[in-house]
């Protein structure tokens, strides 16, 4: 994200608008899979980490107008295999697991 102020603040307003009359606008980002495991196996608490992380290209004004009027965006995610710490086995879990409901770890 850019910081707000250097949004224009009409085309914000403008997906304002749109937002509150039933529109969900399009975000662009490139994305990296990182699948990493802690450096100690400290018995029963060894969880694999998935991080995926969104650099976003086009849709500043979009978010901004989101967080003002609490609205969902839609996310177009092109994910750099190459620069990410995942395989492709990793990468073609990611849309199952993405369809999965949320869930908290649970403390031990």
């Amino acid at each position: 994200m850019v910081p707000p102020t250097w949004n224009d603040k009409e085309r914000v307003e403008e997906y304002v608008a749109l937002m509150e009359q039933g529109t969900v606008p399009t975000a662009v980002a490139i994305s990296t899979l990182d699948v990493c495991q802690p450096a100690i196996d400290r018995g029963d608490d060894y969880f694999v980490h998935w991080g995926l992380t969104h650099f976003l290209l086009d849709g500043h004004h979009k978010l901004e107008a989101a967080a003002a009027t609490g609205q969902p965006v839609r996310i177009l995610s092109l994910l750099a295999l190459g620069e990410s710490l995942a395989g492709s086995d990793d990468a073609a879990r990611l849309p199952a697991l993405r369809t999965r409901a949320r869930s908290a770890r649970v403390p031990r």
